[in-house]
């Protein structure tokens, strides 16, 4: 009987010191886990800008920018002439000429608008929309989103920095990070975030916030005709909820702030 006891115990501390190497093994590899975690979160704002520019500099690459000499181009330069930074950022502008209608803005100051957005929009429209996603940059949504895609799935282990230099990146991981600068989800509370401060920096910079509002209305006056620009609209829209709620919160502004309604004209 005694011997019985003996084995029964032995099994039993056995058992015990496998679930304790089993759990010592697992803390570590939890603890591995968060350290690798911990040093990419702690990425520093240099390696942030680095990434950003790389990831700019491959969209450039791999999208038709229109020269300095193109009529687009130069009625862009024409709009945002005088805008030059945003809250120390230096700003830099670009046209891609593709058929989807968007524009965006990026942590570095880079902004980049679609020549089928500037179709459809007329001057003041379009610098509504730029000083939109300015917004973003200002409150710096487009930052967080960036960082935010730069943390996840395999991206993470790539950008695991090794004594302080943050690792090279593909071209599938550039590609990956630019579609996330173009099409960045923001949530309601961001989207009403760089309304404001769009509308403050274009009045900052002397231009008429109206154009905000205008733009909004643009887009739902054109959500749900048929045709691809209009389709192309529709799915820029639909990223930007409340939008009415929107538009009746900025003209009040704009009417409370003593701003004069611009008469709208055809794009150009």
């Amino acid at each position: 009987m005694k011997s019985r006891f003996l084995k029964l115990l032995l099994a039993i501390m056995c058992l015990s010191c496998a679930n304790a190497a089993y759990a010592q093994f697992n803390l570590k590899k939890g603890i591995g886990g968060v350290a690798k975690a911990v040093q990419a979160f702690t990425l520093t704002d240099e390696q942030m800008a680095a990434y950003v520019k790389e990831s700019v500099d491959w969209m450039d690459k791999n999208n038709p920018v229109l020269p300095d000499d193109d009529p687009y181009t130069i009625r862009l330069n024409r709009l945002v002439e005088g805008i030059t930074e945003a809250d120390g950022i230096p700003l830099n502008f670009k046209v891609y000429n593709v058929i989807d209608v968007n524009a965006f803005a990026c942590p570095d100051g880079s902004v980049r608008v679609f020549s089928s957005l500037m179709d459809i929009m007329d001057d003041d429209e379009l610098l509504g929309v730029i000083g939109h996603e300015i917004g973003h940059v200002l409150k710096r949504h487009s930052k967080n989103a960036f960082k935010t895609q730069l943390l996840t799935g395999a991206m993470k282990d790539a950008v695991a920095s090794t004594g302080g230099v943050a690792a090279a990146l593909t071209e599938s991981q550039l590609g990956t990070l630019g579609e996330a600068l173009i099409n960045a989800k923001y949530s309601q509370k961001q989207e009403a975030e760089a309304d404001d401060c769009g509308y403050d920096f274009l009045v900052q910079n002397g231009k008429n916030p109206w154009g905000i509002v205008m733009s909004f209305e643009k887009l739902q006056s054109l959500e749900g005709n048929s045709g691809q620009k209009a389709s192309a609209v529709s799915k820029m829209f639909s990223s930007h909820p409340e939008t009415q709620s929107r538009i009746d919160k900025l003209s009040k502004r704009c009417k409370k702030d003593g701003f004069v309604r611009p008469t709208a004209t055809a794009a150009e």
